[in-house]
């Protein structure tokens, strides 16, 4: 059974608290597991700064162990932002598009090292 996070809870002396974004199926596991998660469900700007700290999230554990399950969790993150600010898919890979067309992709791996300003 799911608490929601307002109700009252006996204290516990073994607990974790984590205040973040997880993947909907977890409650769940955790359930299954024996143990009890407290959750709430996040409102439109609630979600959106998790949906953001997430992100952080799983970029910094792709630099920390890059990984095809960790590119995985950050195209998880990324639609779910689509999805909150509305974008679609086709006009997504559009923009991608039209960007590497004006200013190129980075196939090339070019370091911008500096730039010389010339007097006029």
């Amino acid at each position: 059974m799911l608490r929601k996070a307002s109700q009252k809870v006996q204290p516990m002396s073994d607990q974790i608290t984590y205040n973040k974004l997880v993947r909907d199926s977890i409650p769940e596991i955790i359930s299954e597991d024996g143990k009890e998660p407290i959750t709430h469900i996040a409102d439109s700007k609630e979600y959106e700064m998790s949906l953001l700290n997430k992100l952080r999230e799983e970029v910094e554990e792709f630099i920390e162990e890059p990984s095809e399950e960790e590119i995985a969790d950050i195209l998880e993150v990324l639609d779910a932002l689509a999805k909150q600010y509305g974008f679609s898919g086709n006009s997504i890979k559009e923009a991608k598009r039209e960007k590497a067309q004006a200013r190129g992709a980075f196939n090339e791996k070019i370091i911008l090292e500096k730039v010389i300003l010339k007097s006029r």
